[in-house]
This record gives C-alpha cells, structure tokens and sequence, in this order.
C-alpha cells in the first residue's frame, strides 16, 4: 500500500473504530469528598452523596415530592410574578435577569408554596429554591410566604417551611425586599397566638435576611446535615473581625451543639420526622 495513502487500515483490516466519549450529564460530583456518582442514583437518594453523606443542592419541586403524599401538592398564588419597582441595573437589568432566571429554572421566583398532606395530614408547606438569584427574599417571595402563614392560620394548618436562601433580602428591589422581613415575621407573630405549629427547616445555605426572620422563628427547628447556616458568611466575619473562627462554625452541626437548632434530620427520614412531631403536638 502506497506510503502517505489517507486511509489507514488496521491490522485486520478494518478501519479503527472511532473512540466514543461518554454522553454528558450522566455523572455528578460530591463537592463535599469528590466523589464521581451516578446521576440516577444520585436522584434515588436525593442527590445526597452515598460515600460520604453529603446532601446536594435539591430543587424546590424534588423537595416537594419528598416531603408530601404523592399527588396532594396543591400550588397556592400561582399566578405571582417579580416586578422591577427600582429598574435596578447591574450587570444586567433586574427585569432581563427575572426572564433569564424564570427560564433556566422553571420557576416564577424563588419560592413554591401550597397545601398537600405528609402521611395523611393536613399542611401548609413554603420552599424557597437557591437556584432562582440564590433564593433571596423579594417582593413576591415575601407575599407568598405571607398568605401561606394566613392560610395556615385560618384552617388551623401546621406549617412547613424549608429554606434554601444563600442571597438573603434581593438587593435589586431595595427597601420593598428588606421590607418582607418584618412583614413574613408579623404574620408567623399572628399564627403564634393562634396556637399554630411552625416546623422550619434549614438547609444549605440558609443564610441573610432568611435565616435573620422567618428560618429562625420556628416553634421546632430542624436542619440538614453540614448545612451552612447564618447572616453573613464565615469569611466575611473572619475578615471583619480578623479572628479565627471555631471549627465547623456556621455549620448545622455547630448550631446543633450551641442550642441554635433541635436536630439535624437526614433528608430520607425527614417525612417520618415531620409526621411525628406534628403528632406529637396533637396537630
């Protein structure tokens, strides 16, 4: 065979096989130990890592689907969608980054709320999702959190609330976001007093505005493991005060230690445990 021919055969004589790379998408990474995981078996276990135990960001629909009996998951206020009050521009204008956020996620802002049932009982359940600008507190996610704690008070409803907020109050809204603190925090304030049982649940991150209102005022706190948990971050404490920090601090298990929280709950046993103590306190 002539040299420099642009085929080349192999020694059988067939043409090499052209190699082919594995499809994408089909693997995740712990960020926690690094393990590679199977994305499949990743969503059997609710994307907490089966190596070391580490629980993985999970979306507000997935938590849903976890938490409530199949098929109960009623959305409430729907039809809520962000404005831009400010015309805030950074990077982008705030307006343009609602479309671009809505479209990725899937979600009309950072929060799903509704009714459904966990083992056949009545509750209000909130979700605030850190995909969608962190899951920081806007104008809509205050409201909806808002009317949720009013219906729960009106029907008599334990409430649930899980967060997943790392952004806090949303800077591009202003004074209207720092404004739902007060406002989502009243409305839990009037639910006390009707004897209401609130269930919140911290996970990774609850930080800012989040974890400085709503996250923090539950009558029963649970958390997720290695969850960081706070207002401002440890290396922006760290490089303010210019001290260092406690091992693990900020963390669920430090909070846990330092009576902050009532008890850290695996992401698979957290439907029993909300179940219990909504039994427990005879809701």
């Amino acid at each position: 065979m002539a040299t420099g021919e642009s085929k080349i055969i192999s020694d059988q004589g067939k043409p090499p096989r052209e190699k082919r790379g594995v499809p994408g998408g089909l693997w995740l990474r712990c960020i926690d130990c690094g393990e590679m995981i199977f994305r499949k078996e990743a969503e059997r276990l609710m994307n907490v890592c089966p190596e070391c135990g580490y629980h993985m960001y999970l979306s507000a629909t997935a938590r849903i689907e976890a938490v409530l009996d199949e098929g109960t998951f009623q959305e409430w206020d729907a039809n809520l969608a962000p404005t831009d009050p400010l015309e805030f521009e950074d990077q982008k204008k705030y307006k343009d980054r609602i479309v671009a956020e809505q479209k990725r996620t899937g979600l009309r802002d950072a929060v799903l709320t509704g009714g459904g049932m966990i083992r056949a009982r009545r509750v209000a359940l909130g979700v605030t999702d850190s995909a969608f600008i962190m899951g920081s507190m806007g104008s809509v996610v205050g409201e909806r959190l808002t009317r949720l704690i009013e219906r729960a008070t009106e029907h008599n409803l334990p409430l649930i609330i899980i967060s997943g907020s790392g952004g806090g109050a949303r800077m591009h809204e202003g004074i209207y976001s720092l404004m739902q603190m007060a406002k989502v925090s009243a409305a839990l304030a009037r639910y006390a007093t009707a004897q209401g049982l609130f269930i919140s649940i911290l996970t990774n991150p609850t930080m800012g505005g989040v974890a400085a209102s709503f996250a923090s005022l539950g009558d029963i706190i649970f958390a997720e493991p290695k969850a960081l948990i706070g207002f401002a971050g440890p290396r922006t404490i760290k490089a303010t005060i210019r001290i260092e920090l406690p091992p693990g601090f900020q963390t669920s298990e430090f909070l846990l230690e330092h009576g902050y929280i009532d008890r850290i709950v695996r992401r698979d046993a957290l439907k029993s445990e909300i179940a219990r103590v909504i039994d427990y306190c005879g809701k």
